[in-house]
């Protein structure tokens, strides 16, 4: 019996520690060939030297498992870096097929704390760094389709979360970076599925390095697996990497603990029209004050209650 992604090449960004492990042994377990990627620098706020050794090990435990694996150590924040990444799959396992972006860092400060710096780096990592990787992953798909006239295979799966959906009061640079994600996710699946690719991305929430203080007054249980567990992610991301779900495309979906929530692009919740030819702010306050009057103070337009969903 074959396994669902068999004869198929990923690469998984940030795939040293956490959630990216995860996702990584996830994949090699149903078949792939997997490029491991990651900077391996110790601080979840991307400080610390550059190592290979997070990379190079969770490699060699795919590779111990059966599977086919490479170690890649470069930041996929650096476009000349991003590119190296993408020949190394196409070079040692003769394509690429799935993406999974995932690479990240954290440096969290309340909006009029927060320096031009610690913005920066928490954008250009992962939201240069998602766009960078998916560019020449695109440039491989759209070349290899020309040649073959007609649709590849190709999978994207890219990492958002749920301080962009519900808000995140000391992330405000977190938040843009992953709302750009998402951005940047329905883009790409428009214009990638002409060639047979599709583009989806993910709210995980799972206890790893870079939300340990979030989760910390949520203990482990002795038996069982934490409900907090990355394994509790993985498998959605080899749902997504696989033919199975070729039809799934630009969706964003949370998941976390058992459970898998589909969330629905933006709808308009109320509509207003003027009685005139133009909207006075006499009439505007009149009929948009009283609305926003019974809300809660600092309830935002991605409120909580309509995902169905509990943040911590």
């Amino acid at each position: 019996m074959s396994l669902p992604l068999e004869g198929l090449t990923a690469i998984v960004t940030g795939a040293g520690r956490g959630l990216g492990r995860a996702e990584a042994l996830e994949l090699g377990r149903l078949g792939a060939a997997v490029v491991v990627n990651d900077y391996g620098q110790p601080g979840r706020d991307g400080s610390g030297e550059a190592s290979a050794t997070p990379a190079e090990e969770v490699a060699a435990e795919i590779r111990a498992a059966g599977g086919r694996a490479v170690a890649h150590t470069g930041d996929v924040a650096d476009h000349e870096q991003a590119r190296e990444l993408v020949e190394l799959a196409v070079t040692e396992f003769g394509k690429l097929d799935i993406l999974v972006n995932n690479a990240g860092i954290l440096r969290d400060r309340m909006i009029f704390s927060m320096t031009e710096g610690e913005w920066d780096s928490v954008v250009r990592v992962h939201l240069k760094g998602h766009f960078n990787t998916t560019h020449f992953a695109s440039v491989h798909w759209r070349a290899r389709s020309k040649a073959a006239d007609g649709p590849v295979y190709g999978r994207i799966v890219n990492t958002s979360s749920e301080a962009y959906l519900a808000g995140s009061a000391g992330q405000p640079n977190y938040a843009a970076a992953k709302g750009g994600i998402v951005g940047l996710t329905t883009s790409t699946a428009l214009a990638l599925a002409k060639y047979g690719v599709t583009a989806n991305v993910i709210c995980p929430r799972a206890r790893t390095r870079m939300t340990e203080d979030v989760f910390a007054g949520f203990g482990q249980p002795e038996e069982g697996l934490d409900p907090l567990a990355p394994e509790h992610v993985a498998p959605l991301v080899g749902y997504l990497a696989s033919p199975a779900a070729a039809h799934v495309n630009g969706q964003l979906l949370v998941v976390h603990g058992g459970m898998v929530a589909i969330v629905e692009r933006p709808r308009v919740a109320t509509k207003f029209d003027t009685k005139q030819d133009v909207f006075t702010y006499d009439e505007l306050d009149a009929l948009l004050t009283p609305h926003y009057a019974d809300r809660p103070k600092g309830e935002t337009f991605a409120a909580v209650e309509v995902l169905g969903l509990k943040h911590e």
